[in-house]
């Protein structure tokens, strides 16, 4: 079993408009809601490639029993922890005539060392599995102090761990040596202290992270795809050029592909390409829809795999 942990999960209320102007009614031509949030996201498009999963976290209110529901309604098991404050929702507006997409993130609910504890007792309890992703922001009330707790309760098993968080978050969670991590230039960047900009500096990064117990760095880079450093080993997978309709969702889905090929048993080649086209087939889509199977499988021959490890 795979088990993704959100713990600032969000209903991603979705608006298309003409074009946005100033001072001026904009009315809406369209509008639609998703279950969102990083690993939420992971869950989702697991879900659509066959894959099986429970998703994990905190919901409340109105719109935490509305996330829970549209997940129930997709097949996705859930067993979040109910809170007394209310699921955040996020507000993403399309403009149709430029393309443009600006999202604007709630900051999510407080949540009370009493909720936080039911969280804890809940992973005590958590049957081991194949592995586990940890991504997102944190709601009001955790410090970032809590990934390093959750990865090291979910590791008793060897349970393998993806983590998919930034700054203070992404720092102290690799003090517990997750075996996966996930940024993209920037977040990689400010992990090691210093401005990445070739692709040296980027492989060089990487390592140091290595070192640091991490197994597995992935650095997604947009159109130019995702690179893999793991000791020694380096792989950049690229996707063809596609016509975009929205990066909502891409590097969540890049994720979910990973996943879906380790747990599937490919070699790391073929699990970065699953990654590649899972986030380019999410760009296929409009607002917050993800990745789906036959856009998958149709772009899986289309990634342009590079073996850049060292030939000494």
């Amino acid at each position: 079993m795979i088990y993704t942990i959100t713990l600032n999960p969000a209903l991603d209320r979705t608006l298309w408009i003409q074009r946005m102007s100033d001072d001026t009614s904009n009315r809406i031509i369209e509008e639609k809601s998703f279950a969102g949030g990083k690993s939420v996201d992971v869950s989702k498009v697991l879900k659509n490639l066959g894959e099986d999963n429970v998703a994990l976290g905190f919901v409340g209110g109105f719109a935490g029993r509305e996330l829970e529901g549209r997940l129930l309604n997709e097949g996705i098991e859930t067993d979040f922890v109910r809170v007394s404050g209310e699921t955040r929702t996020n507000i993403v507006i399309h403009e149709k005539d430029t393309g443009k997409q600006y999202v604007l993130n709630a900051r999510g609910p407080e949540i009370r060392p009493d909720e936080l504890m039911q969280f804890i007792e809940q992973l005590e309890r958590l049957p081991c599995s194949e592995l586990v992703t940890i991504g997102g922001s944190l709601p009001r009330g955790i410090s970032p102090e809590i990934y390093r707790k959750i990865i090291n309760l979910v590791k008793r098993c060897q349970v393998r761990v993806v983590l998919d968080v930034d700054g203070e978050a992404l720092r102290q969670g690799i003090r517990a040596r997750p075996d996966i991590i996930k940024p993209n230039i920037h977040e990689l960047s400010e992990l090691v202290g210093r401005e990445l900009v070739d692709m040296d500096e980027i492989i060089s990064a990487s390592r140091e992270i290595n070192q640091k117990g991490v197994e597995i760095v992935l650095v997604s880079m947009g159109a130019k795809g995702i690179l893999l450093v793991s000791g020694r080993r380096t792989y950049l997978a690229v996707p063809p050029t596609v016509k975009v309709e929205s990066t909502v969702g891409a590097g969540d889905s890049s994720v979910a592909g990973f996943v879906l090929g380790l747990v599937q048993g490919k070699e790391l080649p073929e699990c970065l390409i699953y990654a590649a086209a899972a986030g380019t087939a999410t760009t296929l889509h409009q607002g917050t829809a993800l990745c789906q199977r036959d856009d998958f499988e149709r772009l899986i021959p289309q990634v342009v795999l590079t073996d850049l490890s060292p030939r000494d």
